[in-house]
This record gives C-alpha cells, sequence and structure tokens, in this order.
C-alpha cells in the first residue's frame, strides 16, 4: 500500500544567476513564485539568493509525480522566464518520482546539470489548517 509520504517529491535546484542579471532574474523568479502560489500544485515553494555568489537555490515540495507533471503544464512560460538569466548547476530530487517524471527531469536539465536521485528513508510532513492563507512571504 501506497501512503501519501512514500510519493512526496522534494526538489532543489541549484541556479548561478548570469552576470549583470540579478535584478531581472529577481523578478523573474518573484512573478514565477506568485503564479505558482496562486495556480501552483506545489505543497511549498521556497527560494533563496546569495547575491555575493551569484547562486540561487529553489525548494520545491510535491505531493506526487502527477503535481509536477502538473507545475510543468502549467508554469512553463515562467520557467522560460527565470532560465533567460541563469542556468541550473545542480538539481536534487528527494523521493522516487515515476518513471515520466523522472526522465522529464533528466532531459530537462541537460547534460552539463549535476542530477541526483535520492530515495526517501523516513520522515513526516505537517501541513498547515486549510482554513485559510498560509503566506509567510516577508511583507505580505
Amino acid at each position: 500500500m501506497t501512503t501519501h509520504d512514500d510519493t512526496t517529491l522534494l526538489f532543489h535546484n541549484t541556479m548561478r544567476v548570469t552576470d549583470g542579471h540579478l535584478e531581472d532574474f529577481r523578478d523573474a523568479i518573484d512573478r514565477a513564485v506568485a503564479f505558482a502560489r496562486e495556480h501552483g500544485p506545489q505543497v511549498m515553494v521556497q527560494t533563496f539568493v546569495d547575491e555575493e555568489r551569484l547562486l540561487a537555490h529553489s525548494f520545491q515540495l510535491y505531493r506526487d509525480s502527477e503535481a509536477v507533471r502538473t507545475h510543468w503544464r502549467l508554469a512553463d512560460p515562467y520557467i522560460k522566464d527565470v532560465m533567460e538569466h541563469c542556468r541550473v548547476e545542480r538539481f536534487e530530487v528527494f523521493g522516487t518520482p515515476d518513471a515520466d517524471v523522472a526522465e522529464g527531469v533528466r532531459s530537462g536539465v541537460g547534460e552539463d546539470c549535476e542530477l541526483t536521485f535520492t530515495p526517501r528513508a523516513t520522515g513526516f510532513l505537517r501541513l498547515p489548517p486549510t482554513t485559510g492563507p498560509t503566506d509567510t512571504t516577508p511583507g505580505a
């Protein structure tokens, strides 16, 4: 029997921001996350930017592989906009996606990107109550 925890996927995307593109990258990532917050299937999206090193880290939590496919269908224009200002250096998948999603990740990141898949061992997930919005964005 498959449980919810068995299908959960956590993506960690490490991006190198193109020199001179930091503000454009920030604008594009803000638009992408705002779209995901409103329309995306992700349980969580968090992005962190190390301005000195021009590195950005994006974490996205999905309930399952179907949620990843939904994200790809909905967010493609936003992903392309972000990618105009960076390149993916490393992509880590925590959990075990189905074969279709695993292949989609492999083909999406390209050969120059370090890609790892790490199966889940154990853990749990606490979700906030679904009675209202749970936006933790500063100033929101």
